[in-house]
């Protein structure tokens, strides 16, 4: 006999995935760390900027200085991450964490700087 619990269909779903308390704790603690990339390559392309750097050439030189300390710190937070998504528990919590660093850094890597060109660019 099937478990009751897991009969119940929630929006048309037998098996509804629920937001837990642990899951939007690890998504807050993300914003932490994707505004600090995102501040750290706008200020680096903006210095590239006031020392005669052509705009395109900035946004290009802030992407490639900056891809390895964003990819560094991207690596650490997800292998630190891994062992604790076996605890069912805390699993939520990590698994926001672990895609939310992956899509920030993905983020930070190629829609800042789009969104930078298009917001300063001269039409």
């Amino acid at each position: 006999m099937p478990d009751a619990i897991s009969c119940i269909a929630v929006g048309g779903y037998l098996d509804p995935v629920i937001l837990e308390a642990s899951t939007i704790i690890g998504i807050s603690a993300l914003a932490d760390i994707v505004t600090r990339g995102s501040d750290i390559l706008v200020d680096f392309i903006e210095l590239a900027i006031r020392h005669g750097r052509p705009l395109f050439d900035a946004i290009l030189e802030s992407r490639v200085v900056r891809l390895r300390p964003i990819l560094m710190t991207a690596g650490a937070a997800l292998l630190s991450s891994i062992p604790i998504t076996l605890d069912p528990i805390f699993s939520g919590l990590r698994w926001s964490h672990i895609l939310g660093l992956i899509s920030s850094m993905l983020f930070t890597l190629f829609v800042i700087p789009v969104s930078y060109w298009l917001l300063k660019a001269d039409c």
